[in-house]
């Protein structure tokens, strides 16, 4: 059994470069997904921007009775995005380093929208596998939500745990997850180095006073989105639709991002340096 269980989150490493397409997405020599471990237990996985131009960032997390995947992408064709074998490869490899009989997957999400959701058939058929439906309704029920969206939730991967706080406001079933082991907190669509896309103010505004109140008493190591649109250049987004970006920022973000966002909001402004806020209501 491994005990993850620190008086300190274990530290990873965020060392990549992360492929952002190609001039020519046909020609693209890069896989459809690019792999990196974080850390032993912990991997990142990012679609290629080539597949699918949101090339979203996708988490796997492994604890001692399951594993967590947390998306599963913009993609739904296993030919043009072969998740499930990527992920049932990477729970081989690492069920060959720490052996144990009948390990299960959760797959969840960060919110509903399409491009986290969209690979989730590919894991239908497979076996001591839980996959929570995007809804409002299952998410609530699934991990105990009961206050939703006050109160918390833990979820226990085998001496794993997650701490999850309701994140509605860029999409009414958002959650944001909180990873005791590493201290990556993992905040999908609510925030990255991007356009945060602000359903309702109001809403969006109480989820990051939720998200501040928690970081204020939890140690967290980096703020880890689902997409970079950003460049490297402070208030500039690649346009939409982009299937190369050559000159992004890194992925990770900080806590002090947080109450940059929530500074943003109380003043309904756009531009943040590192991201860009953009309002529906």
């Amino acid at each position: 059994m491994i005990d993850f269980r620190t008086s300190a989150p274990v530290t990873g490493s965020l060392n990549v470069q992360w492929h952002a397409g190609w001039p020519s997405p046909k020609h693209d020599p890069a896989p459809e997904i690019q792999v990196h471990a974080y850390s032993e237990h912990t991997v990142i996985l990012r679609q290629n921007k080539s597949v699918h131009f949101e090339a979203p960032f996708l988490f796997l997390l492994f604890g001692n009775e399951r594993a967590l995947l947390l998306d599963t992408g913009a993609t739904p064709d296993p030919a043009c995005f072969p998740l499930r074998a990527t992920v049932d490869a990477l729970i081989e490899q690492w069920l060959a380093r720490h052996p144990r009989s009948g390990y299960g997957l959760v797959v969840a999400h960060t919110h509903g929208h399409s491009d986290h959701i969209a690979g989730d058939p590919q894991f239908a058929d497979r076996p001591h596998t839980e996959v929570v439906e995007p809804s409002l309704g299952e998410v609530r029920e699934f991990f105990g939500l009961t206050d939703w969206p006050d109160g918390r939730a833990e979820l226990d991967l085998g001496g794993r745990v997650l701490d999850l706080v309701p994140g509605p406001g860029h999409q009414e079933a958002a959650v944001v997850f909180h990873d005791r082991h590493t201290g990556l907190l993992l905040t999908g669509d609510s925030l990255y180095p991007g356009r945060l896309y602000v359903q309702d103010t109001e809403v969006f505004a109480a989820t990051v006073d939720r998200l501040l109140a928690f970081c204020e008493t939890t140690p967290v190591t980096h703020v880890l989105g689902c997409h970079i649109e950003m460049t490297r250049t402070p208030d500039k987004d690649y346009p939409r639709g982009t299937t190369h970006q050559p000159d992004e920022p890194p992925l990770q973000l900080t806590t002090a991002h947080l109450r940059r966002l929530r500074d943003a909001l109380s003043e309904r402004r756009a531009h943040s340096g590192d991201f860009i806020v953009v309002y529906g209501d």
